[in-house]
């Protein structure tokens, strides 16, 4: 594809980032693109298998906690509306409830009825939560009112490790998980190429993989190209 109809197609505003950070060499600029979009692509298997098995750890402990498989929807008059979570605000004096995940169960269970579900089965209202759903158990408020029972779902967690490294990790995975769902460079620091933050996040995702099980990121190895993918992009833009 010539370059201006590249420009025409994906816009100025988003290839500018890509065509200075190549020096303006249309060609390189084009590359580069298609090179971040790949490099997305191969994250892809990872992030879902990390997702799915997050998600269903954080699920079983909890079910284990009240020994009710369908907490998700029984805890909503349970945890979920727990008094702690609302506050009053320092600033303003007013009342602040965090109910973020009272919301996020009632509108998947509200989704469901208009897909035509009768009532909503726990294992429907679990599968249409997002990461960021099951990131916020890591949050003080719901790790507290849970008495770190998420954690749980980390067997091989290091020793010294805790909530706040847990919560961390998890944040930057799901921004990361984010703009490649958007389509955002992840291929510079400071507007400079740069494959290095890539790099950092494959590592935490099999990190956390591995706070899971070891043996989780062995049984991906014939579908985790990430770091292949990311050398063989790195040559292209390196050589003249």
């Amino acid at each position: 594809m010539k370059f201006n109809l590249f420009v025409k197609y994906y816009s100025y505003s988003r290839v500018s980032k890509y065509h200075k950070a190549t020096s303006r060499n249309k060609a390189k600029t084009m590359m580069l693109y298609n090179g971040n979009l790949k490099i997305s692509q191969a994250f892809y298997p990872l992030l879902g298998v990390l997702e799915v098995i997050l998600r269903n750890r954080i699920h079983r402990e909890i079910a284990f906690m009240y020994n009710d498989k369908n907490w998700i929807i029984n805890q909503k008059a349970g945890f979920m509306s727990d008094k702690s979570l609302t506050k009053k605000d320092k600033r303003t004096g007013k009342l602040i409830t965090n109910d973020y995940l009272l919301k996020e169960v009632t509108s998947a269970e509200r989704k469901l009825k208009r897909k035509g579900a009768s009532s909503a089965l726990a294992g429907q209202v679990i599968a249409e939560q997002k990461l960021g759903f099951w990131t916020c158990f890591f949050d003080p408020p719901y790790y507290k009112i849970l008495k770190g029972v998420p954690a749980k779902a980390f067997k091989y967690l290091p020793a010294g490790y805790g909530r706040k490294d847990i919560s961390n990790t998890l944040f930057e995975i799901r921004e990361f998980r984010n703009r490649i769902f958007h389509n955002e460079p992840i291929c510079f620091v400071n507007n400079k190429i740069d494959f290095s933050y890539a790099r950092k996040i494959y590592a935490l995702i099999t990190g956390v993989l591995g706070w899971i099980d070891p043996k989780i990121h062995t049984s991906l190895l014939e579908i985790d190209r990430v770091l292949k993918v990311i050398d063989d992009e790195e040559r292209k833009q390196n050589n003249p």
